[in-house]
């Protein structure tokens, strides 16, 4: 029992004093913040200033700004739907048709033509050109060709002859042949040399140029 109880009072002896030391700790704990809150109160004290600013002046009221001319915003038409096929449309052939054939033109028949009109008369009667003198004399038988005359040859040569605007005659052309040359070239020969025309006239009474036509009979004299 004595060592039972020795051993109880030494067990108490070192509770109490870790209690002490607990409570020591605590008051330590609470000395040391109070210490420093005190503390920091007054250098909060000592530090701080209070510095009064004074109030800025009053502005004078302005007017507000215009508000900006708003417009109401032009009205916006909805995009047309658009519709997604869903298969493609059916596509329709149509056989091509010939055009109609064009109307036959029919022309008709010319109208008959009648005769043309007459002329108006003429101020003056024309009038063909004229031998002067007598034209027997134009070819005679001292103009028969020597030769034709020895062979006895005879014949009638037909002729014309171009009138000119000096009354002589030219162009002279044979238009029957007496069959013989010799004879037919002399007709012309003496023609051209000896005829003499009064000249042609026409509707207005002016001289102009003509033809004239004759015959030359070559005959063998007696």
């Amino acid at each position: 029992m004595a060592y039972a109880d020795q051993q109880m009072s030494g067990n108490r002896i070192v509770a109490l004093i870790i209690v002490g030391l607990i409570h020591l700790v605590i008051g330590y704990v609470l000395i040391t913040g109070l210490a420093y809150e005190a503390v920091t109160k007054a250098i909060e004290r000592v530090t701080t200033v209070d510095i009064e600013e004074p109030p800025p002046p009053e502005e004078p009221d302005e007017p507000p700004p215009p508000e900006p001319d708003r417009a109401p915003p032009p009205p916006v038409a909805p995009p047309p739907p658009i519709s997604i096929a869903v298969s493609p449309p059916p596509i329709r052939t149509q056989p091509t048709i010939p055009p109609p054939a064009p109307p036959a033109l029919r022309i008709p028949p010319p109208a008959p033509v009648g005769p043309p009109p007459a002329p108006p008369p003429p101020r003056f009667t024309p009038k063909g050109a004229e031998p002067r003198g007598n034209p027997g004399n134009w070819a005679t038988p001292n103009d028969y060709p020597s030769r034709a005359l020895r062979e006895e040859r005879e014949g009638t040569t037909s002729f014309s002859v171009t009138v000119n605007l000096s009354g002589r005659a030219e162009n002279c052309r044979v238009t029957r042949s007496s069959g013989h040359s010799d004879l037919d070239d002399a007709s012309c020969k003496n023609i051209e040399r000896r005829a003499r025309f009064r000249l042609a006239t026409n509707g207005e009474g002016k001289e102009i140029t003509s033809t004239w036509s004759s015959s030359v009979r070559w005959q063998i004299p007696d």
